[in-house]
C-alpha cells in the first residue's frame, strides 16, 4: 500500500479532512468545529484510519494565526506535531481566506489542501 497522507484544516466553523494516497483520494470529510469536539476525537480518528488501512499515517495539520488547530490536541508537550505508532503530525502554516459561502454546498474540491501536498511528501 502507498503512503497515506491526511491533511487536516481546522477553521472557525468546520474542520476539513482530506485523506489521500499517491493515486487517489480515500476520504473527504467536513466535520464540526474543533472547539466543540472531544479532546481525543482527532487522535481517535487518525488511529482509526491507520488501523483500517493497517499502516501509519503522515499528517499535515494546517495551522493559522487564529489558533484553531490547538483544539485538536495533535501537538506534543513542546508544541511540535505529535508522533505515535499510528501517525506522525507535521504542522504547516496555512493562512485563511475569507469564505464566500456560509452554507455547506457539497464537500468541495479541497484545492487549497491539495496545494500542501507535494510529489514525494508534504511541505
Amino acid at each position: 500500500m502507498n503512503r497515506i497522507l491526511v491533511t487536516i484544516a481546522p477553521e472557525p466553523e468546520r474542520v476539513r479532512v482530506l485523506v489521500t494516497t499517491d493515486e487517489r483520494d480515500l476520504l473527504k470529510a467536513v466535520l464540526g468545529p474543533a472547539r466543540h469536539c472531544h479532546p481525543r476525537a482527532a487522535a481517535t480518528l487518525l488511529e482509526g484510519i491507520s488501523l483500517w488501512h493497517q499502516c501509519p499515517l503522515s499528517v499535515v495539520l494546517c495551522a493559522d494565526e487564529a489558533g484553531h488547530s490547538s483544539a485538536l490536541e495533535l501537538y506534543d508537550a513542546l508544541g511540535f506535531g505529535a508522533r505515535t505508532l499510528h501517525y506522525d503530525v507535521g504542522v504547516a502554516y496555512h493562512p485563511r481566506v475569507a469564505r464566500r459561502h456560509a452554507h455547506l454546498r457539497g464537500l468541495g474540491d479541497f484545492r487549497d489542501l491539495r496545494q500542501l501536498i507535494l510529489p514525494g511528501g508534504a511541505r
